[in-house]
């Protein structure tokens, strides 16, 4: 494919990104870490707004329960790589794609893939290597977008000076070396998670509690749903995006959850607030895990 094929593929975002911003895109550099619900969303829409140049990494093969949320996932692709699939599938959007495709090697790759990629999506679910994303991004200079666990699509972005997730929600996990972070650690870790979500957003009202304490408690799989999980990748990709033109937006470190059935955005709480809601939170949480 020539020039003139992505100066028409990308014709019709002029007017809302200009022509300087949209050679920048074409010039950008994305790292998309895990490619199943929010990370394939958004890694898609990445490629058809013209970023240039994307790595990708999973470790996982698509399963048919992963068919209700997962925009690669199709019936022909069960049991293939998410990673293999996904790069075939962006291929078809953009042939000119300079693209690296990464399996389960990618957690030793971390320090190269954080200074060539400055922009970094997280779609892993898996705690310990997301825990060592963030300290490699945060030593490289490279900010990660992300979002909650939380039936409200959300999105946070993480710049290399900002305190990493571990930090400010009070992992276990800090000052442990990733690959030393126990099961236990992990899950502690997310139940963490869990409570700041329950805390600042109204999540508790969109989602079966008891489902959501099995699944916090490792009883069983992540709850998702399509609506949510796409609608989360759309907003890490439109920040990813924004970082890349040098656009302002007021997404921070905390995030935002979205909550379209009331149609308003939910923000942190302010600290009393949050210290008396997140006291209720922990109560209710010590009941549904007991």
């Amino acid at each position: 494919m020539t020039e003139d094929f992505y100066a028409e593929m990308t014709t019709r975002n002029l007017g809302f990104v200009s022509e300087q911003e949209q050679a920048r895109l074409k010039e950008s550099a994305v790292f998309v870490a895990g490619v199943g619900g929010m990370g394939g969303a958004c890694v898609q829409m990445l490629v058809r707004a013209g970023v240039g140049r994307i790595a990708i990494a999973d470790l996982d093969t698509f399963e048919v329960s992963n068919l209700n949320r997962q925009v690669f996932a199709f019936t022909d692709t069960v049991d293939r790589p998410k990673a293999e699939v996904t790069a075939e599938a962006l291929l078809k959007i953009n042939p000119n794609l300079k693209l690296t495709v990464l399996g389960a090697e990618w957690t030793d790759q971390l320090e190269t893939l954080a200074r060539d990629y400055p922009v970094i999506v997280n779609g892993c679910d898996d705690v310990a290597a997301t825990v060592e994303l963030y300290r490699v991004a945060r030593r490289c200079g490279a900010s990660v977008i992300d979002a909650y666990a939380s039936p409200l699509p959300s999105v946070i972005l993480v710049r290399p000076e900002d305190p990493r997730p571990e930090d400010r929600l009070t992992y276990p996990t800090r000052g442990t070396p990733w690959r030393e972070i126990t099961s236990d650690q992990a899950s502690d870790a997310f139940l963490k998670e869990i409570e700041w979500v329950l805390t600042h957003s109204s999540s508790h009202a969109h989602v079966d509690l008891q489902a959501a304490a099995e699944m916090a408690a490792g009883k069983r799989k992540r709850m998702s749903f399509a609506p949510m999980v796409v609608t989360a990748g759309a907003l890490m990709a439109g920040e990813a995006l924004s970082l890349i033109m040098e656009r302002r937006t007021r997404t921070d470190c905390r995030g935002w959850f979205l909550n379209v059935r009331e149609a308003r955005v939910e923000r942190p709480l302010p600290g009393p607030v949050a210290w008396a809601r997140g006291w209720l939170v922990r109560r209710m949480m010590q009941r549904l895990l007991a």
